[in-house]
C-alpha cells in the first residue's frame, strides 16, 4: 500500500460527530470531485475507505443516493478503482443547491459560507485531500499536492491554504495534463499540514524518515571508514529520537527522571554519537551498557505514551 493511501486510510478512520464538521468535510469532497455541477457529481478513487466515507457522508447530509462501482485494474500500484456518482440529475441539483451553488455562477469557486469559521477549515481541507490529494513516500521525496480540475478553484484552494497559521506563503500552482496542481514541498511543512488535517501517524512517519536521513548523512560524513556500522548507528539513533519526539509531544521531557532527561537532551544534540560517546559526554559518565539501559527505558516510556488513546 502506498504512503498516500495509508494516510487517507488514517484520515478516513477519524470520527467526525458534529454536523458542521461533517458539512465542511463533505463540501471539500464534492467540490473537488472530478465533476461537480447541478447535472453531474462523480469522482474515482483507488482507496476503498475514501469511497465509503464519501458515500456515507454525502448521503447522510443530503438524503441522496450515491452509487459506487468497483472495477478491477492491472495498474501496478492499484488493484481496485471505485467510481462514485449521484445518478439522479434531480439529486445532483439538490446537492449543488445544498452547498449554496447555482448555475448562474460562470465558474466553480469555493463558497466560504460552508466554512464560515476557522475551526471547520481542517475538515474541509481533509475532504479536499481525500478526493484529489496525494503525498509522496518520504523515502523518496517530500511533496504534497492537490490535483484540481479548474483554475479558479485551484487559486481559491491555494489562497485558503495560505491563510492557515502553519503556512508562510501561498502554495505553488502548475498546470499538468489539463488540470491544475496545487502543491507544497519540504518535510516540515508537510508534517505540519498532515497534522493539521488529522493524520499524526503519517506525520510521525515523515519525521522518522527525516531523522533517519539526517543521522545517516551526519554519520557518513563523520566516520567514512565505518560505512558498515553507519546505517546501524543511524537507524538506532533515529528510533531513539523518534521516542524522544513522542515523549516531548505527549508529556514534555520534564516527564522523565533527571538521568533520562539528560540523556534524551544529549541524544537530540548529538544524533551521530554512539553509546560509548554518549556515556562519556554525560555529567556523570557511565558505561555503554548503562547508556543502552537508559535508552531502552526511554523507548519503553514512549511506547506506553504512544499507545494511549487521545
Amino acid at each position: 500500500m502506498s504512503f498516500s493511501k495509508e494516510t487517507k486510510g488514517e484520515l478516513c478512520g477519524l470520527n467526525v460527530s458534529g454536523n458542521r464538521e461533517k458539512h465542511a468535510l463533505a463540501y471539500g469532497m464534492v467540490l473537488f470531485s472530478k465533476y461537480f455541477s447541478s447535472k453531474t457529481i462523480s469522482f474515482t478513487t483507488g482507496c476503498k475507505a475514501v469511497a465509503v466515507l464519501y458515500s456515507e457522508t454525502v448521503s447522510s447530509l443530503t438524503s441522496t443516493i450515491v452509487d459506487t462501482l468497483c472495477t478491477f485494474t492491472r495498474r501496478r500500484d492499484e488493484k481496485d478503482i471505485y467510481t462514485l456518482n449521484i445518478p439522479d440529475e434531480g439529486d445532483c441539483a439538490k446537492v449543488f443547491d445544498y452547498f449554496g451553488h447555482t448555475d448562474n455562477t460562470p465558474t466553480l469557486r469555493i463558497n466560504r459560507a460552508n466554512i464560515d469559521s476557522e475551526e471547520y477549515i481542517p475538515y474541509f481541507l481533509r475532504g479536499v485531500f481525500l478526493v484529489c490529494g496525494n503525498v509522496t513516500d518520504p523515502e523518496k521525496d517530500y511533496h504534497m499536492e492537490f490535483v484540481v480540475p479548474h483554475m479558479n478553484l485551484a487559486n481559491d484552494l491555494s489562497r485558503i491554504m495560505s491563510e492557515i497559521d502553519i503556512m508562510k506563503s501561498e502554495p505553488n500552482i502548475v498546470k499538468r495534463k489539463g488540470s491544475y496542481v496545487v502543491y507544497i514541498k519540504g518535510s516540515d511543512l508537510i508534517v505540519d499540514m498532515l497534522t493539521y488535517l488529522g493524520a499524526p501517524m503519517a506525520s510521525l512517519n515523515i519525521i522518522q524518515q527525516q531523522i533517519y536521513k539526517s543521522v545517516r548523512n551526519k554519520v557518513n560524513r563523520k566516520i567514512n571508514s565505518e560505512t558498515a556500522n553507519s546505517n546501524k548507528t543511524a537507524a538506532a539513533s533515529a528510533k531513539q529520537l523518534m521516542a524522544i519526539s513522542i515523549i516531548k509531544e505527549k508529556r514534555g521531557l520534564g516527564y522523565l527522571s533527571d538521568d533520562l532527561r539528560e540523556l534524551a537532551l544529549l541524544r537530540e544534540e548529538n544524533p551521530e554519537y554512539n553509546l560509548r560517546e554518549l556515556g562519556e559526554a554525560l555529567s556523570t559518565p557511565i558505561s555503554r551498557s548503562g547508556v543502552n539501559h537508559r535508552l531502552m527505558k526511554i523507548m519503553e516510556i514512549a511506547d506506553e505514551l504512544g499507545s494511549e488513546k487521545s
